[in-house]
């Protein structure tokens, strides 16, 4: 991070997202501040988080406590002589996150010029250490595990909410932290919503029920999908079109690897998706990156030109949706090593009716 400063010529850099803040020092509060100097660097929060910080933190960073004003004890920061020198009136915020509001309270403090920077510390984090490799793997099987206990217990009949009630329950049961994103529950027609809304609608007998959901362990993200027919076996339609979803996914997972690019990795199931004729109906990209976040880099979709990091982890969830009929998605979490691609998840896509 400081070779960026030396680089662009920045007196310091800025940090307010939060994810980017705790993969730098650990800290995992949801209000603060990370001050990247030459030579020091601060985490800057208020007293709610006077014991947690020091505690989080460690040596990564000095942590400055402020009662009254966390912007005054920044603004008290950029002005210590360690700020001066040549490029010290540059001071780097992360574009995506600064809000208007924020940039005018730096704006007062009257000595630095805002350079937007983009995606410096995500670039980081898009290569994962094996230590947050395990965190998702083991978030994963956590999921995974929640969903076995569930699925017996689906029939006709029941809401999605019910369903979904049940799903975060023995998620939280098993110890994920929190919901890593609003867990989808989506039956029938409403399976062809690809980020559907859980609602009270009944679960009919043969129809879809589409489940996405994830955990969250150690602030690191599982994401998953699995599609199942409840109350009836599946018919011939729901078949054909589930195997072609099944056939693509493996398909990716088989051949992806790092070094290729966002869009080549993408093309693994959209072509075969497209040639069955459903090209149309798998609008949204193959996947994209998991870590403290639920989606960061690197994106597999049409779009994505550059290359997929080594030690990245990526989901892998291709999908049709019909209007009107219903949808398949099928999800797994996928780490790109040296060696090609290994599941984190158990990628078990043989299509359940639960009769």
């Amino acid at each position: 991070m400081r070779s960026v400063l030396e680089r662009d010529g920045l007196g310091g850099l800025l940090l307010t997202h939060l994810p980017n803040i705790r993969y730098l020092t650990g800290f995992s509060g949801s209000a603060g501040m990370l001050l990247l100097l030459p030579d020091r660097t601060v985490l800057i929060t208020d007293f709610r988080y006077s014991a947690q910080a020091p505690m989080e933190v460690g040596n990564s960073a000095e942590v400055e406590i402020d009662r009254t004003s966390v912007w005054d004890r920044l603004g008290r920061l950029l002005s210590i002589p360690a700020a001066s020198g040549p490029g010290a009136a540059a001071l780097g915020v992360e574009e995506s996150y600064l809000t208007l509001r924020d940039a005018e309270r730096l704006k007062e403090f009257g000595r630095f010029e805002l350079i937007p920077t983009r995606d410096v510390v995500e670039r980081l984090r898009a290569g994962k250490a094996p230590a947050e490799v395990e965190a998702i793997r083991a978030a994963a099987t956590l999921a995974q595990e929640a969903l076995a206990e569930v699925l017996p217990s689906i029939r006709p009949g029941q809401t999605e909410l019910e369903v979904g009630s049940r799903l975060e329950a023995e998620l939280r049961r098993r110890g994920s932290e929190w919901h890593p994103f609003p867990t989808i529950v989506a039956s029938g027609p409403r399976a062809a919503l690809p980020h559907a809304h859980t609602t009270a609608r009944s679960i009919g007998a043969g129809e879809w029920l589409l489940l996405d959901f994830g955990a969250q362990l150690d602030g690191y993200c599982a994401d998953l999908t699995r599609t199942v027919v409840v109350g009836a076996a599946a018919d011939d339609r729901q078949r054909a079109v589930y195997e072609v979803v099944r056939a693509a996914q493996a398909r990716a997972i088989t051949h992806v690897s790092a070094g290729m690019t966002g869009r080549e990795a993408d093309a693994l199931a959209r072509d075969p998706i497209t040639a069955a004729g459903f090209g149309d109906a798998f609008g949204h990209s193959l996947g994209h990156g998991l870590g403290l976040e639920v989606h960061e880099a690197p994106r597999l979709a049409p779009t994505a030109e550059g290359p997929l990091p080594l030690h990245a982890v990526v989901t892998v969830e291709p999908g049709i949706y019909l209007p009107g009929w219903g949808g398949v998605r099928l999800e797994d979490d996928v780490y790109l090593g040296p060696d090609g691609a290994r599941c984190l998840s158990d990628n078990r896509t043989e299509l359940l009716e639960l009769l």
